[in-house]
């Protein structure tokens, strides 16, 4: 198998992966809301859960993240060349990073269990913001290139 096909072949499974650690987020939540909106026995048995979720997820969505930028780098720099889409999508990369690690910092963190609904559609919130950011890379890559 040539270097390229490899290339291409880690960075399309570590965007799936970041991808889909999402949807996986976004169903336990959904899942966990009744629990965690609920009462206070419960919502900590759920918390903890959660917890312990959130920090397995994180592992897996960190190397599907690094394995993305660095499989685009290395495919960038022998491949594709540095154009300007090339650099777009960088920048869309960064402004999703940053647009999700500043809301979980921000609102996501702060949040106790048991909450009241209003406060855990923080949540959806952020699957807003990181959905939207996928469909806007998505089209930049596949529609707009």
């Amino acid at each position: 198998m040539e270097f390229h096909a490899i290339l291409r072949l880690v960075h399309i499974t570590g965007f799936a992966a970041w991808f889909g650690t999402i949807f996986a987020s976004f169903f336990l939540l959904k899942t966990l809301e009744p629990g965690l909106t609920g009462d206070g026995s419960q919502a900590q048995e759920y918390r903890v859960l959660l917890m312990r979720f959130i920090k397995l997820e994180t592992k897996v969505a960190d190397v599907a993240v690094i394995s993305v930028i660095l499989s685009g780098l290395l495919l960038a720099h022998f491949y594709q060349g540095w154009s300007p889409w090339v650099f777009t999508k960088i920048v869309l990369l960064v402004l999703q990073i940053a647009l999700t690690m500043g809301y979980i910092v921000k609102v996501i963190q702060r949040i106790t269990y048991p909450c009241d609904a209003l406060q855990y559609r923080s949540w959806y919130r952020l699957f807003t913001i990181s959905f939207s950011m996928f469909a806007v890379v998505l089209a930049v890559t596949f529609f707009l290139r």
